[in-house]
């Protein structure tokens, strides 16, 4: 099970990050803050002050289409807000 899936970057996290040093990250359901928090001051080389987490559940979608109604729902997902020590910053485009 990998602890961070994803980063996310959005224009709301692109805000949080200029204003508070935050930065979002899609993890794995079943990591918990100490898992999260060793992650990322591993992978970034960053000092972690916080870290705050929410469990997002999956809607249900309904698609109607030319061949029908399609029905299907979104994947459950647990996302990571991350607070960085001043003077820390994360760059997602330096690996690019």
């Amino acid at each position: 099970m990998s602890v961070l899936v994803k980063p996310l970057i959005t224009e709301k996290m692109s805000a949080l990050s200029e204003k508070r040093n935050q930065y979002g990250f899609i993890v794995g359901r079943k990591a918990n803050k100490v898992e999260i928090r060793k992650a990322v001051e591993s992978q970034y080389n960053v000092t972690v002050t916080s870290v705050n987490t929410m469990i997002y559940s999956g809607k249900s979608k309904t698609r109607y289409t030319k061949t029908g109604i399609l029905d299907g729902r979104k994947n459950h997902f647990k996302k990571a807000m991350i607070t960085v020590a001043d003077g820390d910053v994360i760059d997602f485009y330096a690996n690019i």
